[in-house]
């Protein structure tokens, strides 16, 4: 069982920067893939980025690339996103989430842990 406690998020303008912060509990966290998704309003949950269970490899959907930033600290049990040039578009739902299993890193339903969700809103 991991369990995931996000923090951060807010109101923020555009081309702020802001960074989010997952924490984790449970005793398999350092071998889980982790990932950040987002819900917009009237949109179903997307990938923004996801990082390997040893941090070796990122991964990072399009539209945020260059922008964002996936980090992990397996001593601390803290998975990180930090997010420059913030956009109107990015304003969303941000969720924390966890793969302890094999699957798409980049895909929802291979995720078996969430966190709660923190809002996220860039002005223009």
């Amino acid at each position: 069982q991991v369990q995931l406690v996000q923090s951060g998020g807010g109101l923020v303008q555009a081309g702020g920067s802001l960074r989010l912060s997952c924490a984790a509990s449970g005793r398999t966290f350092s071998g889980c893939d982790m990932g950040w998704f987002r819900q917009a309003p009237g949109r179903e949950r997307e990938f923004v980025a996801g990082i390997t269970w040893s941090g070796y490899r990122t991964y990072y959907v399009d539209s945020v690339k260059g922008r964002f930033t996936i980090s992990r600290d397996n001593a601390k049990n803290m998975v990180y996103l930090q997010m420059n040039s913030l956009k109107p578009e990015d304003t969303a739902v941000y969720y924390c989430a966890a793969k302890s299993g094999s699957g798409s890193r980049i895909e929802l339903k291979p995720y078996d842990y969430w966190g709660q969700g923190t809002q996220l809103t860039v002005s223009s």
